[in-house]
């Protein structure tokens, strides 16, 4: 029996650091940026960390202590191997996991320079392809599921799993991403109707129930099925409701070094503070202080916290940094 499952993508997340090599302000076109052609950008720095929304938080949830469990598909190449061990070696159950043979893993290139936002050059690699096949539902012995963005065939998967987990009283945590709004609207809707908490951010929010003032998206998206409702705004905070109260808390004022990650640590935190009884407020801070960490350092898993670490650094907080908002 597992506190959690999470379902969702994994990948090797290469870190290329041109400093102000790549990133050149594009004058004509704002928002863009210049990319000489026919020249060498010399890197100043290239990490690789694993990454992706299912293991991320696999891990996060790993260690706050909660016995977790990954489902996902890799393929049976170096990439595979690396996210098992790792995976592995964080105490994540990697057995409902499934390996495609002849597949590519998924792959992520993330190109950051200094004083400037990234971009992702992303390789899905198998994560699309997580089929009914692979997944044995009758294994899924939890008290929650938590599901990040899916696409193709993995959608229709991961639909068959809430279904499944929601007839056997499971409760469900829900992450999906600004393409599943866009792409997936209709199938987002079913999955809200069987969710418990919902996170995402203001972006993703205002596609789903249109632009307005926060109280009213949220009370919208509440309409919708989840009982839980948390919608970040990065260095600006987030909001966060139960259906009675609304939040805000303040954004920790924490150097921002590479902020991929940040989602999927603020998640973590605020269900696993949800899971343990915790209201709303309380369990927004513990997912600030996990995204805060993690921030700080380049790597969706740097460094994820304990819960001792994220209890005794969310006592740290300002005392006002969470207040319901009128």
């Amino acid at each position: 029996m597992y506190d959690v499952i999470t379902v969702g993508s994994a990948t090797i997340d290469v870190f290329v650091d041109t400093e102000d090599g790549l990133f050149r302000p594009c004058k004509r076109c704002k928002g863009h940026v210049n990319v000489p052609f026919g020249s060498k950008i010399l890197i100043e720095k290239l990490k690789f960390f694993t990454g992706g929304g299912g293991t991320n938080t696999a891990v996060g949830f790993a260690r706050l202590g909660l016995k977790t469990a990954w489902i996902g598909k890799l393929g049976d190449d170096q990439t595979g191997k690396t996210v098992l061990a790792e995976l592995k070696k964080e105490r994540v159950d990697t057995r409902l996991a499934a390996v495609a043979k002849g597949k590519t893993s998924g792959y992520s290139i993330i190109l950051d320079a200094k004083g400037h936002d990234r971009t992702i050059l992303a390789h899905k690699g198998c994560n699309d392809e997580l089929s009914p096949s692979d997944v044995s539902l009758g294994k899924i012995k939890t008290n929650w599921i938590y599901c990040s963005s899916q696409m193709g065939r993995s959608l229709s998967t991961l639909t068959r799993i809430i279904r499944y987990s929601k007839k056997k009283g499971i409760f469900i945590a829900f992450n999906p991403s600004t393409y599943m709004i866009t792409e997936e609207r209709a199938a987002v809707a079913r999955i809200l109707k069987m969710t418990e908490t919902l996170i995402f951010n203001k972006e993703e929010a205002g596609l789903l129930v249109g632009d307005a003032p926060i109280r009213k998206m949220i009370e919208r998206i509440h309409k919708m099925g989840p009982k839980y409702v948390v919608v970040t705004d990065g260095k600006n905070g987030a909001w966060g409701s139960d259906g009675n109260e609304v939040w805000f808390c303040k954004a920790p004022g924490v150097p921002v070094v590479e902020a991929t990650g940040a989602g999927d640590s603020f998640a973590t935190g605020f269900v696993a503070g949800i899971m343990k009884g915790m209201p709303v407020d309380e369990a927004m801070k513990i997912g600030m202080v996990e995204s805060a960490s993690v921030i700080q350092y380049i790597g969706a898993k740097n460094i994820l916290l304990t819960w001792k670490q994220a209890i005794n650094k969310s006592r740290g907080l300002p005392k006002k940094i969470c207040a319901p908002i009128r």
